[in-house]
């Protein structure tokens, strides 16, 4: 008899007409990037699991392996002639800043923006976040676990020494030990609210609003059944005030990069603009 597929809450991503499920999938794990590459025939079934459990919505992308993922290239002109000519449905951007977006959206709407957001990583909400709204946009958070912090990472096990964040600066030296201290005060609302610290925060990310839908990833079956869990846990508006001044976001130690990948991110890269 064929196993029915978990009942999920589905949402409108954007204000283009896309609808996905509240909790999408990161691939980027699968391909080695985090760690070793899983083999192929784990990869599918973890893929077919949170399919199971009523995930539709698979973040890929080039960069996650050597092709390993998908081959997604072209400029905004040429995107919006895939979309006229019905090859394409939705566009979306990722680490793209304000000024970007909002020429990207001249040309042609945007559907959804992917950025980092977590307990940990905050800065777009300033202006990113009030910018999507503003133009309908859909926020697509990647590493809403801030990289697997809240999962125990570094905390409750070791990481390998081929670890993506093995070198990260927030989780390496004083740095770890000073973070480690926020892991232990949000285990504390976590217990209260009967639930994992990495679904606590996965639970706050989901509550930012019906707009936002996080793609945290993983390689084992009973981390995507936790990242599942947390669509139950229910948060008040004084819940979420309470879990955000947890974790002050100014007492986390070290950026969200690497040296090396800031010059990439939103805060300092921008697309040039058009030549005359």
């Amino acid at each position: 008899m064929e196993e029915k597929k978990t009942q999920m809450l589905r949402v409108k991503l954007g204000s283009q007409g896309l609808e996905v499920s509240k909790l999408g999938f990161g691939c980027m794990g699968l391909s080695g990037v985090y760690n070793s590459p899983v083999p192929e025939e784990v990869g599918i079934s973890i893929i077919k699991a949170a399919f199971d459990r009523g995930i539709t919505f698979f973040d890929t992308a080039d960069v996650y392996g050597a092709n390993a993922n998908e081959v997604l290239v072209g400029k905004m002109g040429e995107l919006k002639k895939l979309v006229e000519e019905g090859k394409v449905k939705y566009i979306g951007l990722s680490e793209a800043s304000p000024d970007t977006i909002r020429r990207a959206h001249a040309v042609h709407p945007i559907t959804a923006l992917q950025m980092e957001w977590s307990l940990w990583t905050r800065d777009i909400e300033e202006e990113i976040v009030p910018l999507c709204r503003e133009l309908g946009i859909g926020i697509v958070p990647y590493s809403p676990l801030g990289r697997g912090f809240f999962g125990g990472k570094a905390i409750t096990e070791s990481l390998p020494e081929n670890s993506f964040v093995a070198s990260h600066p927030r989780f390496t030296g004083d740095n770890l030990e000073k973070n480690k201290i926020l892991y232990k005060c949000l285990e504390v609302l976590a217990g209260k609210h009967d639930c994992t610290l990495a679904q606590l925060a996965l639970a706050w990310v989901l509550h930012q609003g019906d707009d936002v839908v996080p793609i945290p990833g993983t390689t084992k079956i009973k981390n995507l059944d936790d990242n599942v869990g947390s669509l139950k846990v229910k948060l008040t508006e004084e819940d979420l005030k309470e879990i955000s001044e947890a974790l002050p976001i100014k007492e986390v130690a070290g950026p969200r990069n690497y040296q090396s990948f800031q010059a990439r991110s939103w805060n300092f890269a921008n697309t040039p603009p058009p030549k005359n």
